[in-house]
């Protein structure tokens, strides 16, 4: 994570997300998720997130989390996660980029995480 936050780009991103495969996070709200991948017909990993909720899971796309990231540049603290826009999936998003370090939730928010 420590490379992403020195070079804030896609593929930094993307090793990132490779690397935090199944990885539990939170939603704001602490709801635990986490995400898989999928290797597609080529044998490489295709750009979809696989959200693991319950017992059913949602597709995000890889044009979701590419769109919220470049709303993330310059912007420590997000207040709430339709901050980095109407975004879809975007209340995973926001957990997956609290715990990259990407940004920082507003201090009335962080309440949830701690319990």
């Amino acid at each position: 994570m420590t490379v992403l936050h020195e070079n804030h780009d896609e593929q930094h991103l993307w090793d990132c997300i490779v690397a935090f495969e199944g990885y539990p996070f939170q939603t704001i709200s602490g709801l635990p998720f986490s995400y898989q991948l999928k290797t597609g017909r080529n044998g490489e990993l295709t750009k979809e997130l696989w959200i693991d909720r319950r017992e059913n899971s949602k597709s995000l796309a890889w044009s979701s989390v590419r769109l919220a990231f470049e709303k993330t540049e310059g912007r420590p603290v997000v207040a709430r996660p339709k901050a980095l826009g109407d975004i879809r999936g975007i209340s995973y998003i926001y957990g997956i980029f609290l715990k990259f370090g990407l940004i920082e939730a507003a201090q009335n928010n962080t309440k949830k995480e701690e319990t």
